[in-house]
Order: C-alpha cells, then sequence, then structure tokens
C-alpha cells in the first residue's frame, strides 16, 4: 500500500512519523507533495526521490491520498491535482470546514474520508472523529481507521454534521485544558510557589487524574465525591465554582465553539 500526503505542515509530518514509527507503513511507501522544498531533518528518513513540489503521476500510484493542506488553499489545489486522480483513489482529508460534497465536487472522485483530529495527535495520544461518503467500502474505511489509529484513537460517525460537534469538544478541547491548568498555575503562584514549581504541581496533578479515570470504572461525579469530603477544603472550592456556575459556563463556552464550526463550514 502506498500512501501519499499532500500538505507537510505539523498534520503531515505527524502522519508520516506516525506510520512509519508503528511499522504500518514503510518509508519506501510514502510520497510528499509539498510546494516547498522539505529541509532533510523534516523527512523522517524519507527517501527524497519521494518529496515533489509539483503534482506527479508518481505520487497519484498512492493507493490513499492524504490531503493535510490549509482550507483556504484547497481549491488551489484541487484545479492542479483533479487530472491526476481516477475513481479507485480514497482521500483522508484533515482540513477543517471543507464538506464531503465539496471535495467530491472540486476532486472529482468519489471515495472521501474526512477527519477532525486534535493536536496531540503530533504525540501519538491524539483523538480524532471522522465520517465518510457511501463510495468508501467497509475494507477501506478499515485501513483508513488504521492508519488514524497510529496517532491515538478515533471514533467512526455517520452523521458528517457531527463533525462541527467534534471541534468544538475534542479538537479545540485542549485549549480548554491548558487554559484551566494556566489558571490553576497562576493560583499556586499566588500561594507561594515557584513558577516552575507551580507547573510541575498542575501538569502532574492532571496527568495523575486522567490515568486515574481512564484506569477506573467510577464516574468523573463519582470521583469528585472521593475527592470532596465534607467541609472539606475541596467543598470549599467546588462551592464557589457552582455559585459562579462554571460548569454552564463551560458547555456555554463549547456550544460557542460549536457555532462557530458550523458558521465556518457554510
Amino acid at each position: 500500500m502506498k500512501i501519499a500526503i499532500i500538505g507537510f505542515g505539523n498534520m503531515g509530518q505527524t502522519y508520516a512519523n506516525s506510520f512509519m514509527s508503528s511499522g504500518f507503513v514503510g518509508a519506501s511507501d510514502i510520497l510528499i507533495l509539498n510546494k516547498v522544498v522539505v529541509e532533510e531533518k523534516y523527512s523522517f528518513g524519507i527517501d527524497s526521490a519521494n518529496f515533489y513540489t509539483q503534482p506527479n503521476p508518481n505520487i497519484f500510484e498512492s493507493d490513499i491520498l492524504i490531503l493535510a493542506v490549509k482550507p483556504q488553499d484547497f481549491k488551489q489545489l484541487a484545479s492542479e491535482i483533479k487530472a491526476f486522480l481516477n475513481t479507485e483513489h480514497v482521500i483522508l482529508s484533515v482540513m477543517a470546514g471543507i464538506s464531503i460534497e465539496a471535495m467530491q465536487k472540486e476532486l472529482g472522485v468519489s471515495k472521501i474520508v474526512r477527519s477532525m483530529p486534535n493536536i496531540p495527535t503530533q504525540i501519538g495520544e491524539g483523538m480524532t472523529v471522522f465520517c465518510a461518503s457511501n463510495a468508501v467500502d467497509r475494507k477501506e474505511l478499515f485501513i483508513v481507521q488504521n492508519l488514524i489509529n497510529t496517532t491515538g484513537k478515533s471514533i467512526y460517525i455517520e452523521k458528517e454534521e457531527m463533525l462541527n460537534a467534534a471541534t468544538a469538544v475534542s479538537g479545540s478541547g485542549p485549549a480548554y485544558v491548558f487554559y484551566f491548568m494556566q489558571a490553576m498555575i497562576e493560583s499556586a503562584i499566588r500561594l507561594g510557589f515557584s513558577p516552575s514549581e507551580a507547573e510541575f504541581l498542575v501538569s502532574q496533578t492532571f496527568s495523575g487524574s486522567v490515568q486515574l479515570q481512564n484506569r477506573s470504572k467510577l464516574s468523573n461525579d463519582a470521583w469528585i465525591q472521593r475527592v470532596a469530603s465534607k467541609g472539606g477544603t475541596t467543598e470549599a472550592a467546588l462551592l464557589v465554582y457552582n455559585k459562579n456556575k462554571l460548569q454552564e459556563i463551560v458547555i456555554e463556552g463549547i456550544e460557542a465553539a460549536n457555532s462557530r464550526a458550523i458558521e465556518l463550514g457554510s
């Protein structure tokens, strides 16, 4: 199986590195199309002969083409590669906001998988939500999911419009986590910890809590109750959060992100 990655920015590099690190695809079977020359230090061991700056028939001998360009560059790219595509090509898109229907129209192919990865894919801990056109068969979908899973975990959805919700929850989600972490770090500094101590304290607290939750069958509410003893310090903090309706604020923020995703997609 040959894989072509079109666009070799962060996501393109992430996929190339993940495919090879997992052993799922060999370096000789990955071809790269990028509008500028890629420096050797970013090649991940892929032979220089497999890198192209202009569309070439060799690239399109691949079974799966990954579109990892910026959404605003898609139409120009489509006009450049359309003549090289055929009905058997499977397209995996990581472009935000470009619908399956739009890609089918611009590229002239029917087998499209559209995905929404998040930034932890860069370290193999990502969350990707994806959907596919009806033309993609079960075997092809299985192969694509295996490719995606080299970067973390994934969920397949039937309804394409749910990718907007995925963008709001998991795509943007790491920023919400970093936002809350930063608030905790600043609080720790105010309480007397040095910046490095505060960062370490909060980072390990998040890491340990997530691992604890992942290894347990208890709900988040149950864990909160385990930590928050009656009349204790945790309860004092939770009372402030509840008084200021923090949970509702978080939900409102994610709903705003979802609305914006819908707006950008249309």
